[in-house]
């Protein structure tokens, strides 16, 4: 279960992001459309969406890449429309695109990166950290997929930043490296950084961010903590079991949400008491289930109902459309 580890940055008393009404369009095409959100003091935000739901949009648009066409947007205090330059050197920033020039050697583009901040960080420490000590003198063009990644990331993290972008961050790297940088931003975080981080990688979502906002089709359809958003928009409980009896049955329990068949098999969704009554109404008339399957929602569960699976209009609440009866493949709702 996730919780809430935000903490007070020493180095400032402004509120990390403040996005109000956020909108931009190209040409006919609105990539983000009204969008509101907060980050606090160190806290990891996570921005969850589809393909083109406007995420890359909106984080360009903090940065001052882009400019917002309506919104009021504050980042450290900041307005990027207008002190981008002023805000550049108290942020840290890994875009999803990032390219070097070929020849540049990994120890030169840190030193490069390090050169615009205050600080003059330990840059062996830092390769070391990331993995890229045995590449200082390696040039960039000559870098594995994952070990660009993980360049990218060091060089968003070399000037010890106040507020931390990153796009996709562990894109690329094998499961090991993955968790290695998830500790290594949960210590940026407890440095007193706060961190908006862009990822499809659910179980990345859940262990790094303390809140997320999910977008779609450029709007926000839901935020809250990883829990909060399971608890809402998961779907709940799902037991599957076998059984003759009439799906009404069933439907007619407490806290059931839905009732399917598939073949012989009985699948009830609803509150976790729902399997306490399952076997409270199936061991009195002997049909006791050798097969019992529980499955929790999760959070991937809540986003596919929240923004769809890619093969179907997805809706916030996520329900299909319910047929009555009790053929194969057929379902009762409450």
């Amino acid at each position: 279960m996730t919780t809430t580890r935000a903490r007070t940055s020493p180095r400032t008393a402004d509120r990390p992001v403040e996005v109000r009404g956020l909108r931009k369009t190209y040409g006919k095409t609105t990539a983000v459309d009204d969008v509101s959100f907060t980050v606090e003091p160190g806290e990891i935000v996570g921005i969850l969406g589809p393909n083109g739901s406007g995420k890359t949009t909106t984080v360009e648009c903090l940065q001052g890449l882009r400019r917002p066409d309506q919104g009021d947007v504050r980042v450290l205090g900041l307005d990027p429309r207008h002190q981008v330059a002023t805000l550049r050197r108290r942020i840290g920033c890994q875009l999803q695109d990032a390219a070097l020039p070929d020849r540049l050697r990994v120890g030169e583009a840190v030193r490069l990166f390090a050169s615009v901040g205050d600080r003059r960080p330990d840059i062996d420490a830092l390769l070391r950290e990331w993995g890229l000590r045995e590449k200082r003198r390696a040039p960039f063009g000559s870098l594995s997929g994952g070990q660009r990644q993980r360049l990218f990331v060091a060089l968003a993290l070399v000037n010890d930043p106040e507020l931390v972008f990153l796009d996709e961050m562990t894109t690329g790297l094998d499961p090991t490296a993955r968790r290695d940088a998830w500790r290594l931003v949960e210590r940026v975080r407890d440095r007193g950084a706060a961190i908006v981080l862009v990822t499809h990688f659910m179980d990345e979502a859940e262990r790094l961010c303390d809140r997320l906002v999910v977008l779609r089709d450029g709007a926000v359809v839901a935020t809250g903590t990883p829990a909060e958003l399971v608890h809402r928009h998961g779907g709940g409980l799902t037991a599957s079991f076998s059984s003759d009896l009439p799906l009404p049955v069933f439907a007619e329990l407490p806290g059931v949400r839905d009732v399917r068949r598939h073949g012989t098999t009985v699948e009830v969704t609803g509150e976790p008491a729902v399997v306490l009554r399952i076997g409270h109404l199936l061991v009195p008339t002997g049909h006791v289930p050798a097969d019992l399957l529980v499955r929790q929602a999760t959070l991937e569960d809540a986003y596919i109902r929240l923004v769809g699976d890619g093969t179907q209009d997805g809706t916030q609440d996520g329900a299909d459309p319910p047929t009555r009866g009790d053929e194969p493949g057929t379902a009762v709702a409450r």
